[in-house]
């Protein structure tokens, strides 16, 4: 098993950014263990051939599940692409997530810019 993991997760209007992503650093990324929400792990393992762990769907609880990952340190960094013009029902498990990234000091990308700087840096 490798030694750090790296969380991924996107909101449905930017799972095909994250995917995108996914795609451009696939080498970086194979060097993680690799784990998801479940729509968002079943692409990038379908687009991209990397092994990943699928959550639950983020409404369903997967952020929550991933929340308690980085709270207990398994977690190396957060990617999660957000839409910030759709609803979502499940908001406060997403702010959850966020807010338990910050008390914990985990890095987190809600966008792929802020991801791409993270995956070339290399800081976990």
């Amino acid at each position: 098993m490798l030694d750090k993991t790296l969380a991924l997760i996107a909101h449905d209007g930017k799972k095909a950014e994250m995917v995108s992503f996914a795609l451009k650093n696939r080498d970086a990324l194979a060097a993680y263990r690799l784990v998801a929400t479940a729509t968002t792990g079943k692409l990038i393992a379908e687009q991209t051939g990397l092994p990943v762990d699928r959550m639950l769907s983020g409404p369903l609880g997967g952020d929550a599940q991933i929340a308690a990952l980085v709270a207990t340190g398994q977690i190396a960094a957060v990617f999660f692409f957000i839409d910030p013009l759709g609803k979502h029902p499940h908001d406060p498990d997403i702010q959850g997530l966020l807010r338990i990234c910050n008390a914990h000091n985990v890095p987190l990308a809600t966008n792929p810019a802020t991801a791409d700087l993270i995956i070339r840096t290399d800081p976990l």
